[in-house]
């Protein structure tokens, strides 16, 4: 085969594979997407490796479809829409590069997990938060380019943080640093304490923002900076519970208005019980353990006197609670607080959590308000309902972002992959379901699979600027065609 003796040139035999076996694990995810096997993978282990598939892919007219993260696969993204596509596999550049302990920024290549980079910031006395119960194969880099939340709101300035500058090779084959990522490699800049903390630029164009839930439909990654924190000495977790998910809402709000806590979102039973795992018959019993929706606050005390720093935010986060109606406390029914601390705050165990209940799962998710939140549950349910599923088994995980001005609203919808009228079912709730999110106001800004139709069809505008700029950046189509509106 010639294009694979052409990839071989570039990475060596090594690097190249078109093993049936393994090219079939790229062609589906657990999405409804259509399956279509790529031609090869690759898996390139440097920038100059990236930069000459991309040249040659130009060449060629050959599509690539950038992949970071191990299975299983959710969205879609990952899947090739056009024939003949190579899958350029990332997940083997796991070098940490450097760690800077003074800036608190960390510089990763695009394979690097959550697993792999807490316990070497941990060394340095650093951390870096982290999606709630993250795959344990899931790329840092690549979750914070999908903009995945994170679950601590108070660090968040603008939807990208804790993303700092990225290396990029663009779509037509050139190679690109943001903001002042250009002088990082120079040993110079390490001796003369300086290190690529900004985000945009370079000059006033944010290029960061480019590739932002892009899908890998613009450039390609290869490594980033990523702003760290300073490692609590001391860190408990409490809960604040209620029967109604409005009783919560005004009490997160306040909390966020005087930036208390660290870890703030709010979770439903199913998705708490959830998340603790142990399978389908003890999901289902603790689900009716929790209680209906938890508030979780996570409260840290770092460098500087640390224990006083917790003491007085458990005691003002008391009373905001009373104030409410509400009650802090360090346990609630169904579970142990050191067993949802675990839980939370490390990746996701196997079989992945939202795959443990029935062995395939559906997300919707979108950005709203928090005050919109109730509405929105109402509607799932609605929905739910008429698509003749059970409400008991919807997941609803609300997490403020970028400092509480906006809230990740998901619905998890747990259901048997193998059981074909399930999946017949599934198929028609997730997109009924969808359709009445978009119709109430739910802003699809990461718009995956038919969600890409939904959102880019009222917006004739913006589909057409976006079409400019990928004309610029990937002016032959190559980078993950038929994604987004391309």
């Amino acid at each position: 085969m010639a294009l694979k003796e052409e990839l071989m040139s570039i990475l060596g035999p090594a690097g190249v594979t078109d093993n049936p076996e393994s090219l079939d694990a790229y062609s589906a995810d657990m999405s409804f997407a259509r399956p279509m096997k790529p031609r090869v993978s690759v898996k390139p282990k440097s920038v100059e490796e990236v930069q000459a598939i991309v040249q040659w892919a130009n060449k060629t007219q050959t599509p690539l479809v950038p992949v970071s993260s191990g299975p299983p696969h959710f969205r879609s993204d990952t899947v090739p829409t056009a024939p003949g596509a190579v899958m350029v596999d990332l997940s083997g550049m796991q070098q940490i590069l450097h760690i800077d302990r003074r800036n608190k920024v960390a510089l990763i290549e695009a394979g690097v997990t959550y697993p792999q980079l807490q316990p070497a910031l941990a060394k340095e006395g650093l951390c870096i938060p982290t999606p709630l119960a993250s795959r344990a194969n899931k790329s840092v880099l690549a979750g914070l380019l999908e903009r995945e939340p994170h679950t601590i709101p108070r660090y968040q300035w603008i939807t990208l943080d804790p993303l700092r500058t990225i290396e990029l090779v663009w779509g037509n084959g050139e190679l690109f640093r943001t903001s002042d990522g250009q002088n990082w490699r120079k040993p110079e800049a390490w001796t003369k304490k300086q290190a690529p903390i900004g985000g945009g630029g370079p000059g006033q164009t944010d290029f960061w923002r480019v590739v932002s839930a892009a899908q890998g439909s613009m450039a390609i990654a290869t490594w980033a900076s990523v702003k760290c924190q300073v490692l609590p000495e001391v860190y408990k977790l409490y809960f604040v519970s209620s029967k109604k998910l409005e009783s919560l809402t005004d009490f997160v709000y306040r909390l966020l208005r005087f930036r208390f806590g660290d870890e703030l979102f709010i979770l439903n039973n199913f998705t708490l019980a959830s998340i603790l795992g142990g399978g389908a018959e003890v999901i289902k019993k603790r689900a009716a353990e929790l209680p209906p929706w938890t508030a979780l606050v996570g409260i840290a005390g770092r460098e500087r006197l640390p224990k006083e720093r917790v003491e007085f935010q458990e005691k003002d986060i008391s009373e905001i609670a009373q104030q409410f109606g509400l009650e802090l406390v360090p346990e609630i029914p169904g579970a142990r607080n050191s067993e949802i601390k675990e839980a939370i705050l490390s990746p996701s165990g196997e079989p992945y959590w939202k795959l443990d209940y029935k062995g395939g799962s559906q997300d919707i998710f979108f950005l709203t308000t928090l005050d919109k939140t109730p509405e929105f549950v109402k509607t799932m349910y609605a929905a739910a309902e008429a698509g003749r599923y059970p409400i008991s088994d919807i997941g609803v995980y609300i997490q403020p972002v970028h400092q509480g001005a906006s809230c990740h609203c998901e619905f998890h919808l747990p259901y048997d992959r193998n059981n074909v009228k399930e999946t017949a079912m599934m198929r028609e709730f997730f997109t009924k379901a969808s359709e009445a999110m978009l119709k109430q106001g739910a802003y699809f800004s990461r718009p995956y699979g038919i969600w890409a139709n939904m959102a880019y069809n009222r917006d004739a505008q913006t589909k057409a600027v976006l079409k400019k700029i990928k004309a610029i950046f990937d002016p032959n189509n190559v980078m993950n065609p038929g994604k987004l509106c391309f």
